[in-house]
């Protein structure tokens, strides 16, 4: 498990969620399993303890700097993403094996933006995906390929496969009795345990 685990730490927010399923979706497809912190439900254990456990086990860390900028006057910048990032880091740094065979992509929307938040990164390969989901596949493709080994299907591949997916999961959920609002609204660990459930059926139109 801990070999093809993928923690994807990014907002949950409505605005960002095209590029967490994006990025999930190229995840899943390339034979990873996208881990993100909703999906341990474990009550015993409280947020930050059921993030620990997810990094632990996971050898891949996507980090997502997005939101580390308020966008109104008196507004808070989030600062879950790049203290999940730090955990990850740590684990990596001053964890045993297999833990120090870790690795770590971190996003941001804008080029060097995170030069104003977290400059003791500076002279990471930070990558941009200007707020654009084809992009951040792209983005992350290239990355599973080159550090995991990943199959090198195309970007253009994995875009296409995902609308059908999308297809299909609308289609499945709209027989199933849900709406329109329903689908829009359901959570994105949902969108993500579909995912796999397409891909163990032979990913099917």
């Amino acid at each position: 498990m801990f070999e093809r685990s993928v923690f994807i730490n990014c907002p949950f927010d409505d605005d960002f969620s095209p590029l967490l399923q994006a990025i999930a979706f190229c995840v899943t497809f390339l034979g990873f399993m996208p881990r993100l912190a909703p999906q341990n439900g474990d009550n015993a254990l409280n947020r930050l303890n059921r993030i620990d456990e997810i990094i632990r086990t996971s050898r891949f860390g996507i980090h997502d700097l997005s939101r580390n900028k308020a966008k109104a006057k008196g507004e808070f910048a989030r600062m879950n993403m790049p203290f999940e990032l730090g955990i990850d880091y740590g684990c990596k740094t001053f964890g045993t094996a297999p833990l120090t065979s870790k690795c770590i992509l971190v996003l941001e929307e804008r080029r060097y933006d995170y030069q104003k938040c977290l400059s003791d990164i500076a002279g990471w390969d930070i990558e941009a995906h200007g707020g654009d989901y084809q992009l951040a596949i792209r983005k992350v493709r290239g990355w599973l390929v080159r550090q995991a080994a990943a199959p090198a299907k195309g970007a253009s591949l994995i875009e296409s496969k995902y609308a059908v997916f999308q297809q299909w999961y609308w289609a499945r959920e709209l027989a199933a009795g849900a709406s329109d609002d329903d689908i829009r609204q359901y959570p994105t660990v949902d969108v993500v345990d579909a995912m796999q459930q397409w891909m163990d059926l032979g990913q099917p139109d």
